[in-house]
């Protein structure tokens, strides 16, 4: 189907061509005076100049040709040459009727296919997930979703910190706890334990308590440099322990992630681009970018454009090491060669932008990625208490994300029960579960990435104003009326959508009539907080028209069966939205 904006703009185009004056004139935005008008084109103004005519007459001229419009009900000119548009309620009717009956509500298949690659989780192995892994785990999810929803084929990667120093340090410091397990013996050559040395909790000890040792011990820290190394050149016993690591890590991040219902297609990390970075490194001495610096491979990125200083990127250390820019770097190479990615898209804090900017720049002046390919840093702000300071436990400290998960939980379960109190408490806690991750959520993703937001449990929890809960409330609304009309022993069935009885009603159809534009411009320009923002006006829109429209009391057959259609019509384009921002509604609250 074509967009509905767009139906109204051919028309109006017509207007200024019948009237002997450019098509491209007629482009129609929605009205910024709701109280006067649905729809508004200031074409007139635009083209005054260039007929040299007063644009109020033009519009004059237009308006008249549009008289007998099928889409318009009034076209009038305004001083000092608006033209103020309201739609007739047949046309608006015949668009939602398709909508109801077409798939995806008529969404168009993009004109081509991208495989994009979305790199969105960032958690470092052997460090429990906290506030911090919040934003970039949910925005990614989103993006993922609406991207496949538009039709195009769309890869997940969870792309883990399991190379970096922080490795280094668990295993210096467990060797200081343990100096004999044979893993630090370069000089053992039999089997190592199929069971590891630690467990979940003793990792999540043993890390903070390494980084703290580091801190104060430059020794210390050395050794876990060299340590680091021995891992990534795959020194036996390190490898060994590498394993562990990841086998002991890797169950406990997946279920906090499940817990968000995010999930990803690739389980990557750093580790697995090692294999590339030998052909990586080869190919950037061969295209003469890469050159020896103080020891270091680097590469020059500066652009004669550029208005900052923009440092050369760091490919390889003096000893060899690899760093992030080397990993992302052999990441992209295998992307490419493997994925034929066509967009890729990294979720990270605006902290990491010059560093992106350094790697994008290599893999375009390297060719390490076609001319066309898309290569996209979103950045993403703090999410912040009350206080305005980045959000932290009540002691002061970086609170998990588990802890996190299991407050919002917790508080939607207590006003769940206070609001109805015959409910099982089984129910109860699964219900609090899911409108609890609602509230996380449209609480994050409501807001543009790049901002900085303040979590506000109480805000975000309650069941008024523009929250995840309010939107559950009215697709639970929603079911409960149409499962009340079954009830009564009948079957809800697409019948055809009429014109519009009030004008709540056709407020309803308008705002539901701009999904597939909305859905477009969100894929296109990765951007959550549109669907977000599209929700809660039609959720406004359909509360309205529910608290002044009788439905199953409706008398004349014909209309009530309307109404249940732009009912049904109403709850698949709620039910698709939230699915996209990564949550569901339950069936009662």
């Amino acid at each position: 189907m074509k967009k509905f904006l767009d139906l109204i703009s051919e028309e109006m185009r017509e207007g200024f061509y019948a009237a002997g004056y450019e098509r491209e004139l007629g482009r129609v935005t929605v009205s910024n005076r709701p109280d006067l008008c649905e729809f508004q084109c200031n074409g007139a103004m635009a083209g005054a100049k260039q007929y040299h005519k007063a644009p109020l007459s033009i519009a004059n001229e237009v308006a008249s040709h549009l008289q007998d419009s099928r889409v318009f009900s009034e076209v009038t000119a305004l001083a000092p040459g608006f033209l103020n548009l309201k739609l007739k309620e047949s046309f608006v009717s015949e668009y939602v009727d398709e909508m109801l009956r077409t798939e995806k509500f008529g969404l168009e298949e993009p004109d081509a296919v991208r495989t994009i690659v979305v790199d969105y989780g960032g958690a470092n192995v052997a460090k429990p997930l906290h506030v911090g892994h919040l934003r970039p785990a949910i925005i990614g999810e989103s993006i993922k979703r609406i991207s496949r929803y538009c039709g195009h084929h769309v890869i997940g990667d969870v792309h883990l910190g399991d190379w970096g120093l922080q490795m280094g340090l668990i295993c210096m410091e467990l060797k200081r706890r343990n100096p004999g397990l044979p893993y630090f013996d370069e000089t053992y050559t039999g089997a190592y334990p199929k069971e590891a040395p630690f467990t979940l909790s003793d990792l999540s000890e043993l890390y903070p308590a390494a980084s703290q040792r580091a801190k104060e011990d430059p020794a210390f820290k050395q050794e876990a440099l060299l340590a680091t190394v021995k891992i990534q050149q795959g020194v036996r016993g390190y490898q060994a322990l590498w394993e562990h690591i990841m086998a002991v890590s890797l169950p406990d991040l997946k279920r906090n992630y499940a817990s968000l219902n995010v999930s990803f297609d690739l389980w990557k990390g750093e580790s697995d681009a090692k294999p590339y970075i030998p052909d990586l490194v080869a190919h950037l001495k061969a295209s003469g970018l890469a050159y020896e610096s103080e020891g270091a491979l680097v590469v020059d990125v500066k652009e004669e454009t550029d208005t900052r200083e923009i440092p050369p990127c760091i490919v390889l250390k003096s000893d060899g090491a690899a760093l992030y820019a080397t990993t992302d770097l052999a990441t992209i190479w295998d992307r490419m060669k493997n994925l034929h990615a066509d967009t890729i898209i990294y979720l990270a804090d605006k902290r990491q932008e010059m560093h992106f900017l350094q790697v994008f720049r290599v893999a375009k002046k390297a060719g390490i990625v076609r001319e066309e390919t898309k290569l996209l840093h979103i950045p993403f702000g703090t999410m912040n208490g009350k206080d305005g300071k980045p959000f932290k436990t009540r002691d002061g400290g970086v609170m998990r994300l588990e802890d996190l998960v299991h407050e919002i939980n917790e508080e939607m379960y207590h006003k769940i029960v206070e609001s109805r109190h015959e409910i099982d408490e089984t129910q109860a806690r699964e219900t609090a579960r899911v409108v609890g991750l609602s509230a996380i959520k449209y609480g994050d993703l409501s807001n543009q990435a790049a901002k900085d937001y303040i979590f506000d449990v109480d805000r975000f929890t309650s069941f008024e104003g523009d929250t995840g809960p309010y939107l559950l409330y009215t697709i639970v609304r929603i079911k409960s009326i149409l499962g009340r009309y079954r009830e009564m022993g009948n079957q809800v069935q697409k019948s055809a959508i009429r014109p519009a009885g009030n004008g709540l009603e056709k407020e309803l159809m308008i705002q539901l009539a701009g999904f597939n534009a909305m859905m477009e411009s969100a894929c296109e320009e990765s951007a959550p907080h549109k669907v977000c923002a599209y929700l809660y006006d039609l959720a406004n829109a359909f509360n309205k028209f529910y608290h002044e429209t009788k439905i199953l009391s409706e008398e004349d057959k014909e209309r009530r069966d309307s109404l249940l259609s732009l009912l049904m019509l109403t709850l698949g384009v709620l039910e698709t939205c939230i699915d996209v921002l990564g949550f569901s509604a339950p069936d009662r609250m």
